[in-house]
């Protein structure tokens, strides 16, 4: 007699696996790629193959049983295993080719990295760039990235990579309202307009400072982008915090005090352990590791991005004010950054 679990196959197990992650027929369908009824009819043949129910039928949805459990947890260590196996094999490429993967957010893509892509392209044809823009962290062990492009000080303790650059922050208003930045007087600064990131950024040091230091009246405008930051600032809303390398780019923003040392994040290039040494991943990482370091003082704020202007090169932004670090604290000229 043939025993049950041998006509078992590994879309089964995916199958149940998707269903208790989903918790519902149609949403564990769409992630699967298949129909509603296809799921509920191979649900129906799994149980009668077995001769257990897998999970319990509520109005809320689809809950695993005792026996749906420890399926759903096979199915997770047999992904897991296939996961891992992968990510081994790609790590054994000897010459860069094929796709990888990046995540990053709209504001580092945006100012910084979208042209570094292009001239990695340049180098290495082969390469294939799917960039997934998301600010939140996906799984590299899954493989829903391969590569990610992260601000943070503290970077999943599961990833290797590399620090690259620091991102500092400075205080920015629109060039016309400032023609002097050296000579703004901090007791102005905290009775003007304000535009902050809101509350879903809070973690970031420069938004709790504006939360913590600028009367609620004049914080007159919240925005959930950092690009949108820099256009409210450019419009003349009000003043605000903003990467230096995204407001000494613009000709019309002026830096109306220091970069505040306490508000910077450390830049990453993190990558899983097991696809460092890929040819494809690594040409990337080096690349932009060697890119980066080039373009250092525009990142961490020291000085405007080199353009070209016909046969010299211009820097843009750069003008710079005091520093501010409280309602009590007195701005001074240094351009520092």
């Amino acid at each position: 007699m043939v025993e049950p679990f041998k006509n078992l196959a590994w879309d089964d197990f995916r199958l149940i696996k998707a269903i208790a992650e989903a918790g519902r027929l149609p949403t564990a369908a769409e992630l699967l790629g298949i129909n509603h009824s296809t799921v509920f009819r191979r649900l129906g043949q799994i149980e009668a193959t077995l001769g257990v129910s897998l999970f319990e039928r509520h109005r809320t949805g689809y809950v695993p049983t005792a026996v749906g459990e420890e399926m759903v947890e096979l199915a997770s260590d047999i992904d897991e295993r296939i996961t891992g196996f992968g990510r081994k094999v790609a790590g054994a490429e000897v010459v860069p080719e094929g796709e990888v993967r990046v995540t990053t957010s709209d504001t580092l893509l945006t100012h910084l990295f979208t042209p570094l892509f292009a001239r990695f392209r340049e180098k290495e044809p082969r390469v294939r760039l799917d960039i997934v823009v998301s600010n939140q962290a996906l799984n590299l062990s899954k493989r829903d990235a391969d590569v990610a492009i992260r601000a943070t000080d503290n970077p999943p303790e599961n990833l290797v990579g590399r620090r690259v650059a620091r991102i500092n922050w400075g205080l920015y208003g629109r060039a016309a309202d400032f023609p002097d930045p050296g000579k703004v007087e901090v007791s102005d600064l905290f009775e003007r307009p304000w535009v902050a990131l809101g509350e879903r950024m809070a973690g970031l040091k420069a938004v709790r400072f504006v939360h913590e230091h600028v009367p609620a009246e004049k914080i007159v405008y919240r925005i959930s982008s950092v690009l949108g930051l820099a256009e409210a600032i450019a419009a003349g809303i009000g003043i605000g915090h903003l990467p230096c390398f995204i407001g000494n780019a613009e000709p019309g923003l002026t830096r109306i005090a220091s970069a505040e040392p306490a508000f910077a994040t450390d830049l990453w290039l993190l990558t899983h352990p097991d696809l460092r040494h890929a040819a494809r991943i690594r040409a990337l990482l080096d690349f932009l590791a060697a890119e980066i370091a080039r373009d250092r003082d525009f990142i961490e704020g020291r000085k405007g991005r080199e353009v070209e202007d016909g046969q010299t090169g211009r820097q843009t932004g750069g003008h710079t004010g005091g520093q501010i670090s409280g309602p009590g604290r007195q701005a001074g000229t240094s351009a520092g950054g």
